[in-house]
């Protein structure tokens, strides 16, 4: 039998005007889908006119100036119609889901989607279990004590997975998804009798206890950034009184 890493896999990325998932904005998104590891992936792309500016700090990191959203970029309703849709077809289908750090994209899509389309990321799933694997989460888990940052560069380098065109939405997709086939190769032992399904539950767990881990690290540093245990979606925040 295929393990479930050899086999279908989706990945979602998106590109944005900043980091805060409730205020900013989605500017690029890219869904990636593969039958298999020697499979042509499959790419559609999404590009965002926000309608709000974009900070140089954003466009420095991945190239979209406010020039080129507002000629080439489409409002945002449709487009958060089509990405949502695209994801859902996806879950319905139960070909996993790949999103490296997934509360930043899948929050941020819901929080677009509530603000151009009244709706949420789980109206459009319509009870499709969302079944996601984040190459952060897996990575951190199953080898937490090696040293050094884990960004997405930083995994694909310690997982030889060619990133091509680092912070472009489909690159950074489609290298998710192979960092998530070689950690499924690499710690074959402790993943291959666990369905994709049960890792996404287990995550949900792993997530916690490492932010749990930065909580504590931050506040012995004097930090008082807090860190949300949530994954794979953070839940919306009450409106204000």
């Amino acid at each position: 039998m295929t393990c479930w890493y050899e086999g279908p896999l989706a990945a979602f990325d998106t590109e944005t005007t900043g980091v805060d998932v409730e205020r900013d904005r989605m500017v690029s998104a890219a869904l990636v889908v593969q039958d298999g590891p020697a499979a042509r992936p499959r790419v559609s792309r999404w590009l965002v006119n926000p309608g709000i500016p974009v900070p140089e700090g954003a466009t420095a990191v991945h190239g979209l100036t406010d020039e080129h959203l507002r000629l080439n970029g489409r409002w945002p309703a449709p487009v958060m119609e089509e990405v949502a849709r695209a994801l859902a077809e996806q879950c319905a289908a139960g070909r996993p889901l790949v999103v490296m750090n997934a509360p930043f994209d899948l929050t941020l899509l819901d929080r677009e989607l509530r603000r151009h389309r009244a709706s949420s990321l789980a109206r459009y799933l319509d009870g499709a279990p969302l079944c996601v694997l984040d190459p952060r989460v897996l990575d951190k888990h199953l080898d937490r004590y090696r040293k050094g940052r884990r960004t997405l560069t930083d995994l694909c380098a310690h997982y030889e997975v060619v990133l091509e065109g680092a912070h472009d939405a489909a690159a950074d997709a489609l290298a998710a998804l192979e960092v998530v086939r070689a950690v499924g190769r690499r710690f074959a032992a402790r993943l291959e009798r666990l369905t994709p399904a049960e890792i996404h539950t287990l995550q949900t767990g792993w997530h916690a206890a490492q932010a749990r881990g930065l909580q504590a690290w931050f506040t012995r540093n004097g930090t008082p950034e807090p860190v949300d245990p949530a994954w794979p979606l953070r839940p919306e925040l009450p409106a204000a009184a």
